[in-house]
């Protein structure tokens, strides 16, 4: 018995060492997470934005409509119209990034791709995906390399007619973010000088006629949701609104040159109250434990003997 209770005692011990080991641990993503450099984990400045974040948030705009009619550039250089992706029959991906951000965009884009692995339709064939970078400095050349990379990252060379990479003017990418609802702002980089920008993450579905359908918030997409999202959107059928939780996922803070993970807090509460729970449960089980031994320890008295001097 004893042993019994000793080896179920070292289980439950070893249980919240590994419970504290993985709360101590780095956090670290699946297949989504960058490929492209690792994540910094800024200072945690609390639930307040920076002052520079103020205006950078994703105001969802379901059902509002695409500028058809916006110019832009593709990564062979040709120029295009936003519209020329909407053929009235199949649906897109849309998404607003800039080619030369070192943190954020790069995991937006893994985590599209990443998810459309999962997802059983085939780009072009049944849905565009339309890129735009919000960086009128911005070249085709750099928009050809992105594209290169994340076609290959995918896997299937042969959809690339699906794939689309943009770069343009001012007037165009402002009338593409503001129909999107995507607010950004510039901010200097390591050198000091504004050449990064300060935003949030998101990717959109629209319809075949350019309206906007769903918008999936953060760096990380359910494949089930973008699939979804797709088939809904090819029907024409406008989703719900999500929650902006995710909007912020990243802040970046000028000052230090760093993305900081928010979500980092939230886990790291979360497990704490599974640490607390997990030792509230052993200590109920150590009482448990010690008085059974202590039952067990006990000598008990001779019924038959008790009875015996009873009838004497």
């Amino acid at each position: 018995m004893t042993a019994a209770i000793a080896t179920r005692s070292k289980a439950a011990i070893t249980g919240l060492a590994l419970a504290l080991g993985l709360m101590a641990m780095p956090l670290r993503g699946g297949a989504q997470v960058s490929s492209y450099g690792d994540k910094s984990e800024g200072e945690n400045n609390g639930t307040q934005l920076p002052t520079v974040l103020q205006t950078v948030q994703v105001t969802q705009h379901l059902n509002g409509q695409l500028p058809m009619d916006a110019s832009f550039v593709d990564e062979t250089g040709a120029p295009v119209t936003l519209g020329q992706y909407f053929d009235g029959k199949h649906p897109a991906i849309v998404t607003t990034v800039y080619y030369n951000c070192p943190m954020l965009c790069s995991e937006e884009m893994d985590g599209l791709t990443s998810a459309l692995e999962m997802v059983h339709l085939v780009p072009e064939k049944d849905f565009q995906i339309v890129i735009i970078s919000i960086d009128p400095s911005e070249t085709p050349e750099l928009a050809a390399k992105k594209k290169a990379f994340y076609l290959k990252r995918y896997g299937h060379q042969e959809t690339a007619n699906g794939w689309h990479y943009l770069t343009g003017k001012e007037p165009a990418i402002d009338a593409v973010t503001k129909a999107i609802g995507f607010g950004y702002v510039r901010v200097p980089g390591p050198d000091g000088q504004l050449t990064q920008f300060a935003h949030a993450s998101s990717i959109e579905i629209a319809t075949p006629q350019g309206k906007l359908a769903q918008y999936y918030l953060g760096v990380e997409y359910s494949p089930k949701d973008v699939l979804l999202g797709l088939i809904d959107a090819s029907g024409n059928k406008i989703g719900s609104p999500v929650a902006n939780i995710l909007t912020y996922c990243y802040h970046y803070d000028p000052q230090t040159n760093k993305h900081s993970l928010i979500v980092v807090r939230a886990v790291q509460v979360g497990g704490i109250i599974t640490v607390a729970s997990l030792g509230g449960f052993i200590f109920l089980m150590f009482r448990r434990d010690i008085k059974l031994t202590h039952e067990q320890d006990t000598p008990q008295p001779d019924k038959n003997k008790s009875g015996e001097m009873d009838k004497g």
